[in-house]
């Protein structure tokens, strides 16, 4: 059957979804590894269970075809050994990049394993500092403060799988950790003055975004709300504002599926 002909999310067992192809035809279905690296707030769960579905749903929105299993590393939940995926995407969380709780240094040994072995990695808050402090950059507190609500970036870069393309890039956000130096042989890809490195690539093998694609705008009034206190009145009243902006996440889930997909022409030869 042509991949035009297919519509809908199918689901295929625990933690897996099958999403089909909606604009085009590929052979055979990504397969993409999860690595959720927080558990949501009490308060949070029943509404949005976590950053592993959030995900799944965001990429049931863009047209290339994929598998997802969801991984909970908090809780030490990883591949087999056997299982093989075509990449391994890294979730945001709670929990600083530069931490030592044992679960953070468990999965800086796994995930710099799978760079070792080539395989291709895609990072968003969390996973995007851990994996730029793991290949020879640094993250830390940002001297900047907290980034909440929708924020605006320049795209500072161009690759065949930006695509659809657009000329400036918008995503919600909610960090006070940032990457402050990126690995030697990293590309951005955005930047803004609160935050110069948004996003960056490793040739064709890491992507990474600073910005949660998969959020929606009541998940993220819903955090503002939360740290409300902490952030102090100024910030959180320009955050709430700030929801009333679009933002791109679908475009970014689009952009990493085609990252994935794609194949270097060197590769193909």
């Amino acid at each position: 059957m042509s991949g035009l002909a297919l519509a809908g999310c199918f689901k295929a067992g625990s933690g897996v979804f099958i999403i089909p192809i909606t604009c085009q035809v590929f052979f055979m279905s990504l397969r993409i590894c999860i690595l959720e690296t927080d558990i949501l707030r009490p308060e949070l769960i029943d509404q949005y269970q976590g950053y592993g579905q959030m995900f799944q749903r965001l990429f049931s929105q863009q047209p290339i075809a994929a598998e997802f299993t969801v991984y909970n590393v908090v809780n030490g939940e990883y591949p087999s050994d056997e299982q093989t995926f075509d990449a391994y995407l890294v979730t945001g969380s709670k929990a600083d990049s530069f931490g030592t709780d044992p679960w953070i240094q468990t999965l800086k040994t796994y995930l710099l394993n799978r760079y070792e072995r080539g395989d291709k990695l895609l990072g968003v808050c969390f996973g995007h500092q851990l994996l730029a402090l793991l290949l020879g950059g640094k993250s830390e507190r940002a001297s900047q403060g907290w980034g909440v609500g929708t924020h605006n970036y320049k795209l500072a870069a161009k690759a065949p799988w930006m695509s659809p393309v657009r000329e400036e890039l918008t995503l919600l956000i909610s960090h006070q950790d940032q990457v402050t130096e990126l690995p030697e042989n990293a590309t951005v890809i955005a930047s803004s003055d609160f935050c110069p490195f948004a996003a960056y690539h490793i040739n064709d093998q890491v992507l990474c975004f600073q910005g949660h694609p998969e959020f929606i705008h009541d998940y993220s009034r819903a955090l503002l709300d939360l740290r409300q206190e902490a952030l102090g009145s100024q910030i959180y009243s320009k955050g709430v504002a700030s929801l009333e902006q679009e933002h791109h996440g679908a475009t970014v889930a689009e952009w990493m599926m085609r990252f994935v997909a794609h194949k270097p022409e060197a590769a193909q030869r």
